[in-house]
């Protein structure tokens, strides 16, 4: 069972931003990349990497999503009260 994921997410205003994002993602585009350049979390200047949480740490609906995932994939969109996120799992443990 997983514990704790490590995980990034990219933050923007609007559902349609999120599914283009996805879409340049999964063609290739650096997720890292474009956090730095789009993501609204200050997460984003670290290519969007929120580091290791485990349930409890973050709000549910992202939390729900990450710890249904494996390591690789790229998750989203996922509206929370922040926003809307693409979310990258790095790894788990």
């Amino acid at each position: 069972m997983v514990k704790k994921i490590n995980a990034s997410h990219i933050l923007v205003k609007s559902e349609q931003e999120a599914k283009v994002i996805k879409y340049d993602i999964t063609h290739g585009k650096s997720f890292e990349e474009i956090a730095k350049k789009e993501s609204l979390c200050p997460s984003g200047k670290k290519g969007g990497n929120l580091g290791w949480f485990g349930r409890g740490m973050m709000v549910k609906e992202f939390e729900n999503v990450c710890f249904k995932a494996k390591k690789g994939d790229i998750l989203g969109p996922v509206k929370t009260q922040f926003g809307w996120h693409i979310i990258k799992i790095n790894d788990t443990k």
